[in-house]
């Protein structure tokens, strides 16, 4: 497990050496000469990054705030119970701030492959300079080729990043120890005292510029709280304090002593570290491992996007399960090009990972502050002493809001690229959720009470259709709109019907021992409920089947019964109360665009009718 940690968790943060000192270097000139006490400044600032942010506070303190060992903004959500708050209250409001975090997740996994297959491509101009016109070209094509490898599954190519990544770390390890043995008094670094000395002598911008620079060696590691459930709390903690964070200050502290004895060095270390013998494989290894960096987040997205569908967030979209046996392995079609579209977009935009680099950073340290509030609430919502909590949380939240000021200055420079994004992707969110609940508010309107269907049953229908019908119901009470229209239409009812409805509960994972839920309304009707955790798969067949395999729907065929689906065309209107018109037509076309109830809760195709209803919102 600490090996698969290092393949999919560390990617990210294990690419940083290629551009994260380099731009913190540069920042730190401010177009003169590099001087010792800057370099040995910056050096200092990214070791206590590393040790305050990755391994303080979230290897230590915000893999603790688990569900059920599932980790991410949507599982913080989750445990505090925001998605049913009433509206205009605190719970209401902490769910459009975490729903604003999901959706930074988006605006940084369009810059992640971009600034990190850039940065390990541009490693040809060091040898090369006439090689400089073929950067985004290559890039295009190497990140074309990882989109499209999507829809295939990285099931195989998944079960070699750990060894490729643990090869990686020790090249970094090596090439640091190879530049600190040339200038060995870049040591003193470690001293926090130089960073905070080198910060408070510069002028404010300058000092803010370097801060921003500086934190692109933290970014990724989010991922060690979002990828904790597919590998638990010990592994990624022994992966990280084992292998990565020596590795990591080993490259940094090489790089640092490379432009002390060479400040011309200062356009890429990374690479100049290396013999120029080896330039060439190492660009090659750097490519490899920043595709490896740019997996590990594509899939954190289709995973993020499951979850947010599952619990309400986002509308169904069709997901591919591309292998039976490895948690996670999904393709969601949709979201893949459009994060193409995207990344694809911030190479060909931006053109360099220096320029990149502007973009990248405010996403991240508004998320990282998010989820150190979230996790906060949580801890006292545990029953730990509030005073403890804003103490310790609070000093980790105010290190957030320092970096997330000093990469807002970025903001003109392409630090709108993530955040249009994420405001993009929070805005379709929030707009699906207040949708969502109208749609609900006028079914209930509409919807008929149990009582209804039991007269209609036993005084109105005395002739019964043969067989087994199975209606689809968005709410455990009541009478599905479909057995309405049906019983409208025909007169006439099924021997045996089964209300079916999906339940996603705030849990991971629901036991198949507490799947199923089954309620004998009257003799032939019964009401079935499924409950699924938000990381499973809901699917409607494999329940039923669950329930006449432990005996609880006993008589029943699936494979010879119908089933019934309702399908509503949603027309928005000025005269009933609910959201803005315009926002009711965007919710309205995302829900007309969106995946059928019957594929994507897996009912047999061949099995499924529909009934349409038009519903006002």
């Amino acid at each position: 497990m600490t090996m698969g940690a290092l393949g999919v968790v560390y990617g990210d943060i294990g690419t940083s050496p290629l551009y994260a000192l380099k731009e913190a270097a540069k920042a730190a000139a401010h177009g003169g000469t590099l001087t010792n006490d800057a370099v040995l400044g910056v050096a200092s600032l990214i070791l206590w990054a590393l040790l305050l942010i990755i391994s303080l506070k979230y290897a230590l303190l915000i893999l603790r705030a688990d569900n059920r060992g599932e980790g991410g903004i949507v599982a913080l959500l989750a445990l505090l119970h925001a998605r049913n708050a009433q509206p205009g209250t605190w719970r209401a409001h902490l769910l459009v701030v975490g729903l604003v975090g999901a959706a930074l997740l988006y605006g940084d996994g369009a810059i992640t492959p971009a600034i990190s297959v850039l940065s390990a491509i541009e490693g040809l101009k060091v040898d090369a300079p006439s090689l400089a016109p073929a950067v985004v070209p290559v890039t295009v094509v190497i990140l074309i080729g990882l989109f499209m490898m999507q829809k295939q599954g990285t099931g195989f190519i998944g079960r070699i990043f750990g060894p490729v990544m643990l090869a990686w770390f020790f090249v970094l390890a090596a090439l640091g120890i190879h530049g600190i043995v040339k200038a060995p008094a870049v040591l003193v670094a470690l001293s926090p005292l130089y960073a905070f000395d080198f910060l408070i002598h510069q002028d404010f911008h300058v000092s803010f510029a370097i801060l921003g620079a500086a934190f692109l060696a933290v970014t990724g590691g989010e991922a060690m709280y979002a990828d904790m459930g597919h590998f638990g709390r010990l592994p990624i903690r022994l992966a990280w304090f084992a292998i990565c964070l020596p590795a990591l200050v080993l490259n940094y502290f090489g790089q640092a002593a490379l432009l002390i004895t060479d400040p011309t060095m200062i356009e890429n270390p990374f690479f100049q570290l290396c013999p120029d013998a080896l330039h060439y494989p190492l660009v090659a290894f750097s490519a490899v491992a920043t595709v490896i960096a740019s997996q590990a987040i594509i899939s954190g997205v289709f995973s993020l996007t499951q979850q947010s569908i599952q619990l309400g967030f986002l509308p169904r979209m069709q997901i591919r399960h591309t292998t039976s046996d490895a948690i996670g392995q999904i393709y969601v079609p949709l979201v893949n090009w459009l994060l193409a579209a995207a990344t694809l977009g911030a190479v060909l935009s931006f053109g360099s990972s220096e320029a990149l680099a502007g973009a990248y950073g405010i996403a991240v340290s508004l998320l990282m502050a998010i989820t150190t509030l979230l996790a906060a609430l949580v801890a006292i919502q545990w029953g730990y002493s509030p005073w403890l909590v804003v103490a310790v949380n609070g000093f980790f939240f105010a290190i957030d809001v320092i970096f997330f000021s000093a990469n807002s200055i970025k903001l003109f420079e392409g630090g709108w690229f993530p955040l249009m994004l994420a405001a993009f992707v929070a805005f379709l969110m929030l707009t699906w959720r207040s949708g969502v609940k109208l749609v609900e508010a006028a079914r209930a309107k509409l919807r008929q009470p149990e009582e209804d269907l039991i007269e209609t049953a036993v005084n109105k229908c005395t002739a019964r259709l043969p067989g087994t019908a199975v209606f689809l119901a968005s709410a455990p009470r009541g009478v599905p709109l479909a057995l309405t229209q049906f019983v409208k239409h025909n007169h006439v009812l099924h021997e045996r019907i089964i209300l079916v409805t999906v339940l996603i509960e705030e849990l991971p994972h629901i036991a198949d021992e507490d799947r199923i839920e089954v309620i004998e309304i009257i003799p032939g009707i019964t009401r079935v409920v499924l409950h699924y955790g938000f990381m499973q798969n809901p699917t409607i067949y494999d329940g039923l089947t669950l329930a006449c395999r432990h005996g609880k729907l006993p008589g029943i065929d699936l494979d010879d019964i119908t089933y019934y689906v309702g399908r509503e065309t949603i027309i928005p209107r000025e005269d009933v109360p609910g959201m803005w018109v315009w926002r009711e037509t965007v919710f309205a076309f995302l829900q007309r665009n969106a995946e059928r109830s019957a594929a994507f809760f897996g009912v047999p195709t061949k099995q499924v009718v529909e009934f349409g209803t038009e519903l006002e919102i």
